[in-house]
């Protein structure tokens, strides 16, 4: 059996289409991480404001709300690879612009929220096309180990794009901008490479019934709505990693290194765990596992909150990032086979919407409950809210605690 796996999983990394898109997807994804960092780091070199660095962030987030809606019916009506190519070479040109400007000495606040609001219209726009191509790349049968593969494609941009960005920073803002022009490029050719079958979709008119018909699938397909909807509120209640800096200094009094680790740590043990699914993917007892790995997940964080140890910290931010994994890979996978060809487009800017959602009020309800009771209550309350979602919606979704096989839809 494990032979076979092997096998399979080396047949994956073998298909050029698929390794062209797996290369394109970290190439892309680091470059707009060493960009995040620098754009930040520059702002406030530039304004000394902390509200001008919050709106950098606001600007990079807002385009993926609003937009959301729009960008699933696009990756539904056009060629999901030209979407990329095209997003991918315009952020190239965005950072091509961001060098100009340093270069020339024009950039200045406005510009630099212009070219983070145009960085997060691209981004809305190739996430959920660039997840809605992959299925069109490999076999139904070796699909979760690619999107085990997809997701360590991921975890490594996380860990590589800040750590370059900050490295590159140091020797000037000119070689991140640079970096990332040549690397956004470079992965514009390797999708613009990428041959696949084209599959004949039949086009709705535009209507609101279109634009909204990705949420009326999620929400009529209950095993999707429930798999989605459990990491929306997992991670919202769970999400220390706004908190870090407090437990890095007033906790752990490790100083920028320390925090630097615990940065690290939970993106190390997702991207050890993703590529565990890559070669040995899960074949059965999909809801259990999932609901386990939550529960792993929630208590994980509140032996962090309890701890004055760095190592221990360190451990359990690792056992965060791997348990939060499992939820990634089968609620993907989910959302690719259950999805017919046509919607998913639609149905990948839902779970786009609810995954960046998830990710940013869970940092802002974390900092706000800090502010009230404290960053280790807060923590701790935190990962008590995850078990409990868990359990509630093992109560409340029955067919999602029986799910045996990825493609049950009730």
């Amino acid at each position: 059996m494990s032979c076979i796996l092997l096998q399979s999983t080396d047949s994956i990394l073998r298909q050029p289409s698929f390794a062209k898109f797996w290369s394109s997807g970290i190439l892309s994804s680091s470059s707009f991480q060493m960009l995040s960092v620098a754009i930040g780091w520059q702002m406030y070199d530039l304004t000394h404001d902390a509200f001008s660095l919050g709106l950098v962030g606001l600007a990079q987030f807002t385009p993926m709300v609003l937009l959301t809606l729009v960008v699933g019916h696009v990756a539904d009506r056009f060629d999901r690879r030209r979407i990329v190519f095209l997003c991918q070479i315009l952020e190239g040109v965005v950072a091509a612009l961001l060098l100009l400007g340093n270069i020339a000495g024009w950039l200045g606040r406005e510009q630099i929220l212009l070219a983070a609001a145009i960085l997060g219209a691209c981004r809305a726009f190739e996430g959920p096309s660039y997840s809605a191509l992959l299925p069109q790349l490999v076999p139904k049968a070796i699909l979760q180990q690619a999107i085990s593969w997809s997701t360590s494609a991921g975890q490594t941009a996380q860990i590589i794009g800040p750590s370059l960005g900050g490295l590159l920073f140091s020797l000037g803002v000119g070689f991140v901008y640079s970096t990332a022009t040549i690397a956004l490029l470079v992965a514009a050719i390797l999708t613009f490479l990428i041959r696949m079958e084209q599959s004949i979709r039949r086009l709705e008119p535009v209507s609101l019934r279109s634009l909204f018909s990705g949420m009326v699938f999620v929400y009529r397909n209950k095993v999707i709505l429930g798999t989605i909807s459990l990491d929306l509120f997992a991670v919202l209640l769970g999400g220390a990693t706004a908190l870090l800096p407090i437990f890095a200094q007033d906790i752990l009094h490790t100083g920028p290194w320390g925090l630097g680790l615990m940065r690290t740590a939970p993106a190390v043990g997702a991207l050890l765990m993703s590529i565990i699914f890559a070669y040995f993917p899960l074949k059965k007892a999909f809801g259990p596992t999932l609901f386990g790995a939550l529960a792993v997940f929630g208590i994980t964080t509140m032996i962090f909150a309890l701890s004055t140890n760095l190592f221990v910290s360190l451990f359990a931010l690792f056992l965060v990032g791997a348990s939060d994994v499992v939820s990634v890979v089968i609620r993907t996978t989910l959302v690719q086979l259950q999805t017919p060809d046509d919607m998913r487009g639609r149905v990948n800017a839902v779970n786009s919407l609810f995954i960046g959602t998830s990710n940013q009020l869970g940092e802002f309800e974390s900092g706000m409950l800090a502010g009230f009771v404290g960053a280790v209550p807060a923590a701790f309350i935190g990962g008590l809210g995850t078990v409990a979602v868990a359990g509630l919606w093992m109560y409340l979704f029955p067919s999602l605690r029986r799910l045996r096989s990825l493609s049950e839809s009730k």
